[in-house]
């Protein structure tokens, strides 16, 4: 018996398949424009993965419930941080990722998500990369923000450590990481973290979105929601449209290098 939960997530999995069975029969029968096949992202596949999810909180015995990461077992979702206002980390990162894919779709990117609303509750990490590694994405991207210590403030770009099922995509998702640290720094202003990883990095063996990743991936924690003057400007449209085009563009960078 499928559960509620796992349904819906099969079930979204079956858009995405249904979607992309649609672009597949378009691209037989018409030959795409020399415009849209001189996009820097044409061709490419993109994997974005919003922390979290809005409703995760309503339901503690599914969240919390133990899956496989790739070196141990770890919940299978939380419900994120919050800014001293309220304003939720799901919510921060749906928002930025909705800017993203629209910045990525205008490069010809095609762009997979692991949820497309805030008002659910999963998938379980696990899932997440899942959903990523069946769609062969040539990068992608875990959003989140952070809730550090109170004093602390700045990003933190997570990497991958080798652990078997990501041993192919360590140098390729460091490459990608050094390439996003360096963009999201210069476009946003935002510092590197005072309390998490080296001048921006941190390396870590126990989350499943980097352990069991088959496409070179980061995660990024883009500020502290926990810290005032960090909070401030996550909770910033302008903000956040600004943090989506630097991720774009660390992304363009990557896959279309100079």
């Amino acid at each position: 018996m499928i559960s509620r939960r796992t349904g819906t997530v099969l079930a979204a999995c079956a858009v995405l398949a249904v979607a992309a069975g649609s672009q597949r029969g378009t691209a037989a029968n018409a030959r795409p424009s020399a415009a849209a096949a001189s996009l820097p992202l044409a061709g490419k596949v993109v994997g974005i993965d919003p922390g979290h999810n809005g409703r995760n909180y309503t339901d503690p015995s599914y969240i919390n419930h133990l899956v496989w990461n790739g070196r141990e077992e770890e919940g299978c979702d939380t419900t994120g941080t919050e800014t001293a206002g309220g304003y939720t980390e799901a919510h921060f990162n749906f928002d930025v990722a909705g800017y993203l894919a629209s910045d990525l779709r205008a490069e010809g990117a095609k762009v997979v998500l692991t949820r497309t609303s805030n008002d659910g509750i999963g998938p379980c990490v696990n899932q997440r990369s899942e959903i990523i590694n069946r769609a062969h994405a040539n990068v992608a991207i875990d959003i989140h923000a952070d809730g550090g210590p109170p004093g602390g403030r700045g990003f933190t770009v997570l990497e991958p450590v080798a652990d078997g099922p990501n041993d192919r995509v360590i140098g390729t998702s460091r490459a990608f990481g050094g390439v996003l640290r360096a963009d999201y720094r210069a476009l946003t202003g935002m510092p590197v973290s005072t309390y998490d990883g080296t001048n921006g990095i941190s390396y870590r063996d126990n989350l499943a979105g980097l352990n069991l990743t088959a496409v070179p991936k980061v995660l990024i924690e883009c500020g502290n929601m926990r810290n005032p003057t960090d909070a401030s400007r996550l909770v910033q449209a302008a903000f956040q449209r600004l943090a989506a085009h630097a991720f774009a563009q660390a992304i363009t960078s990557y896959l279309q290098p100079r």
